[in-house]
């Protein structure tokens, strides 16, 4: 029997290419030369001038902070975490507002890029399924290629039984009476 994620249109069990390590190695490089090449400067300007405070900016001269947050975000490395949770707040717009009054993201998982959404009926559960191939695409467009891969559609959470004093022992509800 084949794998249910190769029969389901949205769905793709894909590991992150080559193309996506590369990227992500390339960024990083770039950023560590950044940062170097600003080392270097600001040793050059410290023993020409002496490290004194003026007009000049230097690293010791305050952010604004959202600049501050932003440099946070790319140094740790949470570039993606910090885009799906813009995406959790951002639901409907990305979405649309009939999707959005009807299924919800509820978790994401980093390592494997996807994305789980519960909906509040299996008819919605079934639309989205139907949907996931252009969720993803808009979801990628917005928050960077590869961030997610798969849209994992959860339907409607099943009431929970109650087992209450007149139940037989090893019933199981309305089920069992016919056999």
């Amino acid at each position: 029997m084949s794998d249910p994620a190769e029969q389901s249109p949205g769905l793709s069990a894909a590991e992150p290419s080559g193309v996506d390590l590369a990227r992500v190695a390339l960024r990083a490089a770039k950023e560590q030369a950044r940062k170097r090449g600003e080392q270097v400067r600001e040793k050059r300007e410290a023993k020409r001038h002496g490290l004194r405070s003026g007009a000049r900016a230097d690293g010791r001269d305050p952010v604004p902070l959202g600049a501050a947050l932003n440099r946070l975000i790319t140094e740790r490395g949470w570039e993606a975490p910090a885009a799906v949770g813009g995406v959790m707040g951002r639901w409907p717009q990305i979405v649309g507002p009939d999707i959005a009054a009807h299924c919800e993201p509820k978790h994401y998982e980093e390592a494997t890029a996807v994305l789980t959404v519960q909906c509040d009926s299996t008819a919605w559960a079934t639309q989205l399924r139907w949907l996931a191939r252009q969720l993803v695409a808009r979801l990628n467009h917005e928050l960077g290629h590869g961030t997610v891969k798969v849209i994992k559609v959860l339907g409607p959470a099943a009431p929970v039984r109650g087992y209450g004093r007149l139940r037989a022992p090893g019933s199981k509800g309305p089920g069992d009476t016919w056999g």
